[in-house]
Formats: structure tokens, sequence, C-alpha cells
């Protein structure tokens, strides 16, 4: 396990996308296929995809980790006036990994591992 500055909010970051990512996807057998169903489990892919790099020591993954999710946000706000609980939800766990995501950034540039 890393040890570096942020370890432990990088792996939570990591588990609140790898998490997110699979909903998203398993979302697809409960719901009707739709268009917007397709571009849920697609954003789930890559939610999966960035929360297996962040399980690294990428500083790419990090920066993928507060662009995807932000822009996952403002897409639902663009379609989606009034979200419903479960897009709250999945709101709300974007803000946190965002926020966790930047604090990591910001230490590893600030306190550099030796």
């Amino acid at each position: 396990m890393a040890s570096g500055p942020g370890s432990l909010l990088r792996h939570t970051a990591a588990t609140l996308m790898c998490v997110s990512g699979v909903a998203q996807i398993a979302a697809l057998w409960l719901r009707e296929l739709t268009g917007t169903a397709l571009v849920d489990g697609l954003w789930g892919t890559v939610y999966l995809a960035i929360g297996i790099g962040l399980f690294g020591h990428s500083r790419f993954s990090l920066f993928l980790g507060i662009v995807i999710p932000s822009a996952a946000i403002a897409a639902l706000f663009y379609t989606v006036p009034q979200p419903e609980q479960i897009y709250a939800l999945r709101i709300a766990i974007d803000v946190v990994v965002v926020l966790m995501c930047a604090i990591v950034v910001w230490e590893t540039r600030h306190h550099p591992s030796v």
C-alpha cells in the first residue's frame, strides 16, 4: 500500500469511483435501455477506469478524478435541472471525489515524497 502524502484520501477516492462506476454499469440491468441509460453505463465505464487508475501512483489519474466527475456534474445539471434522489447521491459522491483528489494533488505539490 502506498504511504505517500494523501494515500488514504487517494484510496478512498479510488474506492468511491469504482463503486460509483460499478453502480452505474449495474443500473443497466435495472432500468429500461434508453439512450440516457447507455450514456450512464458509458460514464460508469469511465469512472471504473479512473478508479482503477487512482489505486496507482499517477498524477494524471488524480487530474482525471477532478475533471471527469466535474464534467459529469455539469452534464447532469444541464440535462436534469431537478435531479432525483439517486442523481443527488451521485452528485454528492462526485463532489466528495473531486475534493479528495484536489486535496491529494495539493498535498503532493506542497509535500513531495522523499
